[in-house]
């Protein structure tokens, strides 16, 4: 989940990598670094440094870093402790240096063969192995960099995305791609640019060539060549428009606070030309989409954290609305098991960034058994999940920086129910009961942005939670996913440990818990279920817990000595896991900005998890 930034011009590109690595923050920050090449006589110029990219920046000013050559990168370790020697880039003698996004699963083989034919190693990472192999082919006889770096892979095992520099050929850059997104910038009078996505090179170009898997490409300052398999290949330009406001604040202390209350329009731009009138519109999920439904008796649904959450508010909604079995399950366990697909079966993938590693792979363990088709539920048209899926949803939530995500999980429940509706045709859905549904959809952003006017309540609420360590999350049925979306909040940003519970588990062993220094946090929507969540808040109460109930404004609860209310606006029932998010995550972004944590960047976290 590492960050990429390469350039080559006729002018100085190091203010273009820093800048870059500034909007690849998000992908990691354990590290950052820079090398560039401006005279080849001097060698090349490494500058690393532990933290964020702003003591990047401060290093390179000091220095006056300058190069018509470079390569940068912002890491979040996976091999080898946070240290200034494991950041990128990594070198092999004066000559090599290169910037890697990935694992290489054989390094520790390939390292020794290295160590016994003579090249010392300086780092903990598996990185530095390509490095080596790199400059082990030019000095075994490789005509180029790009022959070298197309023998030296042939060699690894694992993901990469790869940006290498060589001192001897300074007119040039050599990129990689296997499994990790790589997306070059094709600049304006004699200058390109790579990196591991877009939003880097907003500020230099807006057109670009998307790698593709096996890809190999040079770059010089007036051409770009790709390869794929030994033979030359022609990649498409694709013109891209880009948001300057959505890497702003806008007024808002934080990311995450703008990306929550954005999620009104969010929901509505993922709703336009999604939904017409009473119905939904079929064709949003592509010309073929009808005749694949057609063939649909049950899903799979495939996801990581947060999006793992919204997976399993789908399963709900998919077999009271489609009235179709839906299985979900965590994507990094999802490939190791011996998995039985039944006859019409089709496949979701749900992901923000449409890069997460342990996603991706159980795609590509999907793709080779006999589903109806993939479907990529995404935030990010041109990424990998949606590439390599047979055809996708996008969210529409514009780009989320803050590494929680919020606007991204409320976006992906909304086409979920667009998906249950479609599938629901199928098995029985009336068209009233489809107007219905529709129509409640359309009312949530204006019901969503009643629950954000609750803001200033639930801030001072967050008070009660600054001296605490621990918290219970309750729900009941569909919301039982909810309350584990909130507790996971609170655990990213404010380091408060949070569990959730299905609320009728109570008697099974949560109960011990429950003291006066145990906050329980509990979301209590006006559905069936509701005369059975009294009794678990009574059971709550009786052993002296204080509860914090977030309920729909029609039951009639009130607060009393033990228990504190938060009234939503009432809502149709189909919508409730989507509008008590909400609140969920303005509590922990408070609680947070009490606990003084870094809630755009929580520590050892990173918004796109590209490794496994």
């Amino acid at each position: 989940m590492c960050g990429i930034v390469g350039a080559i011009a006729q002018r100085n590109v190091s203010d273009i990598l820093l800048e870059g690595l500034k909007r690849l923050e998000y992908r990691g920050y354990d590290s950052a670094g820079m090398a560039l090449i401006d005279d080849p006589e001097k060698g090349i110029s490494t500058i690393k440094t532990v933290g964020k990219v702003a003591k990047l920046v401060e290093a390179a000013h000091k220095r006056d870093a300058s190069g018509k050559l470079g390569i940068a990168h912002t890491r979040w370790a996976t091999h080898g402790r946070i240290t200034r020697a494991n950041a990128h880039p990594h070198g092999s003698g004066d000559r090599i240096s290169l910037v890697h996004n990935g694992i290489i699963e054989n390094h520790e083989s390939l390292r020794q063969e290295l160590a016994a034919a003579g090249y010392r190693f300086a780092t903990q990472t598996d990185t530095e192995v390509i490095a080596h192999l790199i400059r082990q082919a030019l000095e075994n006889g490789a005509s180029s960099l790009l022959e070298a770096v197309t023998s030296a892979i042939a060699k690894l095992r694992g993901a990469f995305g790869l940006c290498v520099i060589d001192r001897q050929q300074p007119d040039r850059l050599v990129v990689a791609r296997c499994g990790m997104s790589l997306v070059i910038g094709d600049g304006i009078g004699g200058e390109n640019f790579v990196a591991s996505d877009p939003l880097a090179l907003g500020q230099v170009t807006d057109r670009f060539i998307y790698l593709e898997e096996g890809d190999v490409a040079q770059l010089t300052c007036d051409s770009i060549e790709v390869w794929n398999g030994g033979r030359r290949v022609k990649r498409e330009i694709a013109t891209l428009s880009g948001k300057a406001s959505e890497m702003d604040k806008g007024g808002y202390q934080h990311f995450m606070q703008k990306e929550i209350f954005e999620q009104p329009q969010a929901i509505r731009d993922t709703l336009s030309g999604r939904v017409s009138g009473d119905h939904v519109l079929e064709e949003a999920f592509g010309v073929e989409a009808g005749k694949i439904f057609d063939k649909v008796e049950q899903v799979q649904i495939v996801a990581c954290g947060t999006s793992f959450h919204a997976g399993l508010v789908a399963k709900y909604w998919l077999e009271s609305i489609a009235r179709m079995p839906c299985q979900v399950d965590i994507a990094s366990d999802y490939r190791y098991r011996d998995i039985i697909v039944q006859p019409g079966t089709l496949f979701v993938a749900v992901s923000q960034s449409g890069e997460t590693a342990d996603t991706l792979a159980a795609l590509r363990y999907a793709a080779d058994r006999k589903h109806v088709a993939t479907l990529a539920i995404c935030n990010v048209a041109t990424s990998s999940l949606v590439r390599e899926s047979d055809f996708c949803l996008l969210t529409m939530a514009g780009q989320e920086i803050g590494v929680a995500s919020t606007k991204a999980f409320t976006t992906q429940l909304t086409l979920l129910l667009i998906l249950a509706i479609v599938l629901g045709r199928r098995n029985g859905l009336a068209g009233k009961d489809e107007a219905r549904l529709v129509r409640d959809m359309n009312r949530l952003p204006e019901l969503v942005d009643r629950t954000l006017k609750l803001d200033g309540e639930i801030r001072k609420l967050s008070k009660q939670f600054s001296d605490k360590n621990h918290s219970l999350f309750l729900g009941r049925g569909i919301q039982y996913p909810v309350a584990k979306e909130g507790a996971l909040k609170l655990k990213e940003i404010s380091y408060i440990h949070a569990e959730a519970y299905p609320a009728g588990e109570l008697k099974h062993g949560p109960l011990a818990l429950v003291d006066s220094d145990m906050p329980v946090i509990v979301v209590a929507p006006n559905n069936d279920l509701l005369d059975k969540l009294r009794s678990n808040l009574s059971e709550v109460s009786a052993r002296g817990g204080k509860l914090y109930v977030f309920a729909d404004e029609g039951i009639g609860l009130e607060s009393d000595r033990g228990c504190k209310v938060i009234n939503l606006p009432g809502c149709p029932e189909v919508l409730d896991p989507i509008l008590f998010t909400v609140p969920l995550q303005l509590l922990s972004y408070h609680a947070a900005i009490i606990k003084g944590t870094d809630i755009d960047h929580p520590r050892n976290l990173a918004k796109s998890v590209t490794v496994e």
